[in-house]
């Protein structure tokens, strides 16, 4: 497996969708906990309102950002993969057969996104 394949898989087919899945199935969103922790933090050592709204908008940015980062690495096929990805972690909790065939099934089109010829 190419080395540019390996990472794609890795951070994003297995990274941001399964492990996303995953925690969605059992209800938890561990960047809402950290995030609220930090801004806590962040609220009581500055007074600042503004440093309230970033905190605010942060996750909203960085759910952005990584899908951008996901289509410009995979293009339409790897976001196709994230999300296959994303629902075999959400399908943990019902079948382990489903979820293991759409895991597989999305690294097996994540792999393939990343070694297509682009002009």
């Amino acid at each position: 497996m190419a080395k540019k394949s390996r990472a794609y898989i890795w951070q994003f087919v297995i990274g941001f969708g399964f492990l996303s899945g995953i925690w969605t199935a059992f209800g938890i969103d561990p960047e809402e906990v950290i995030l609220n922790a930090l801004g806590r933090v962040a609220g009581t050592i500055f007074q600042d309102p503004t440093l309230r709204q970033l905190f605010i908008l942060l996750p909203t940015l960085l759910f952005l950002i990584s899908i951008y980062s996901a289509y410009k690495k995979g293009r339409i096929l790897g976001l196709v993969a994230v999300v296959i990805a994303y629902l075999a972690g959400l399908s943990i909790l019902v079948s382990l057969g489903t979820t293991l065939f759409l895991l597989l099934a999305a690294i097996f089109i994540g792999y393939l996104a990343t070694t297509r010829r682009r002009k």
